[in-house]
């Protein structure tokens, strides 16, 4: 390490605190800047999605453990709940239930704010760390390097010098403006518009509900609407119902519990009319995931790099924003063991991040499109689409099948474990018509009862969010 480079952060979402970690080992101090200031409990100004159910995948959660080690145990000694995904919870797709299946996967549930939390501590205990409150204004350097960035905070606006800044702001990221002001090519951006809108409320669980079981998520069927109901902390429900291209679910009461009643099945709608609401419901809107391809560009300077949803922002949906920006702290550590803190950094960084973007954009973009609404298909994505259904029916009925389809979806095994030629087989064996995939409605802790045809639903892949 060398001791005379100073690392600059701003934004201390799950992003920027995992950012902030990895660089620790590299830079003798590392300064994390945040525009809410670290005195706020609870929800953050600057998290509004932070009202809303979390989900985060197994593929994030590993390395958080990884880079914080004794996480998990310290999350469920503060009230989260720890299951393993499809044993002790519940998951349709397809508008069909996905059937048991031992996973590995460990479903780490909890609010936005207490994972956010003991985050933030675990990083305030790094002696090279320091946390300030403070909003980015800009770079200051030149196309081909940043050098300082300008932060203003109680003090005024202040220039902090730096041999690296991360920009870890999330969707609302300014490094498009701040590269144009210094001579840079701003990236080029994919979108996908979806409009979706969420409404959440809390529940008081009740002991026995969901058969004990510690969530359920409904993927979006042909109507574009979903939801997902998690046992958090404090013995409650965090219940969030979500719909695409604009029929967003209301936050009175009677239109929320008829949005839950047009859900491809019921558990939702059972356990909200059966429970004790804690608070009103909350909207929150999401217009567009956004993919920023600073990669491609033909020079990337020096000195300054995005991570997180500033980088590339996925339809929450799909739980994928948190793991995918632990991902990318990953590979951010393995750039700098590899190489060290060198002007290529940035360079090396994006295309090693490259490979976990490519995964987690192609399992949530071919998602999106399967509405008709969202944007035009390619004859892949529709061919993808076409497999994809078949995947979600055979998993109603195939244990293996199910295994690997939510193991991709944790994004623990590439997309391409579902193309093996013995899933294959099985896909094609037992994804059959709509007809022959009954739908499953929970029974109690014995055997699955189907309840006959399952609704015409699109394939999506499964919201923990």
């Amino acid at each position: 390490m060398n001791g005379a480079r100073h690392a600059v952060v701003l934004g201390a979402g799950v992003a920027g605190l995992l950012a902030a970690r990895v660089l620790a080992d590299h830079f003798a101090r590392v300064t994390v800047f945040e525009r809410d200031g670290f005195d706020v409990e609870g929800m953050r100004k600057g998290v509004p999605q932070a009202r809303h159910l979390h989900g985060l995948l197994d593929g994030g959660r590993t390395v958080i453990e990884e880079l914080l080690p004794g996480f998990t145990d310290e999350m469920t000694a503060r009230g989260a709940t720890r299951a393993e995904a499809l044993v002790a919870t519940r998951w349709y797709v397809g508008g069909l239930r996905a059937a048991p299946a031992a996973t590995g996967l460990t479903s780490l549930i909890a609010t936005r704010p207490l994972l956010e939390s003991l985050l933030r501590e675990r990083i305030s205990r790094l002696s090279q760390v320091r946390l300030v409150a403070g909003t980015a204004r800009g770079l200051i350097g030149d196309r081909h390097g940043v050098r300082a960035v300008s932060v203003s905070g109680d003090s005024g606006v202040q220039t902090h010098a730096t041999d690296l800044v991360v920009d870890a702001t999330g969707r609302g990221t300014r490094a498009p403006v701040w590269l144009t002001a210094l001579g840079a090519e701003p990236p080029a951006e994919q979108r996908l518009e979806v409009d979706l809108g969420y409404s959440s409320r809390f529940y008081r669980r009740l002991e026995g509900q969901l058969d004990g079981h510690a969530s359920v998520i409904i993927s979006t069927g042909a109507n574009g609407r979903g939801g997902g109901a998690v046992r958090v902390e404090d013995d409650r429900w965090h219940v969030t119902l979500a719909g695409i291209l604009g029929d967003h679910p209301p936050t009175d009461p009677d239109g929320f519990t008829r949005f839950a009643a047009s859900l491809a099945a019921p558990d939702i709608l059972d356990l909200i009319t059966r429970s004790e609401p804690v608070g009103d419901a909350v909207p929150h809107r999401f217009r567009a995931p956004v993919r920023r391809a600073y990669r491609r560009r033909a020079a990337v300077p020096h000195g300054f790099l995005l991570l997180g949803d500033a980088l590339c922002s996925f339809n929450p949906l799909y739980a994928q924003g948190m793991a995918v920006a632990a991902q990318q702290a990953a590979a951010l550590r393995a750039c700098l063991r590899s190489g060290g803190p060198t002007p290529d950094l940035p360079a090396r960084f994006y295309a090693a991040a490259d490979k976990a973007l490519d995964v987690a954009w192609q399992l949530s973009a071919g998602a999106d499109l399967a509405h008709p609404g969202v944007g035009p298909r390619t004859v892949r994505t529709r061919l993808t689409n076409a497999y994809v259904a078949r995947v979600h029916r055979a998993a109603h009925v195939d244990p293996h099948v199910s295994r690997t389809f939510l193991r991709v979806a944790n994004l623990v095994e590439p997309p391409t474990a579902l193309l093996h030629p013995a899933m294959a087989g099985r896909v094609l064996l037992r994804g059959g018509t709509r007809a022959a995939a009954p739908n499953i409605r929970p029974t109690g802790p014995g055997p699955l009862r189907a309840s006959g045809p399952s609704p015409d639903t699109r394939p999506s892949i499964p919201s923990d969010r």
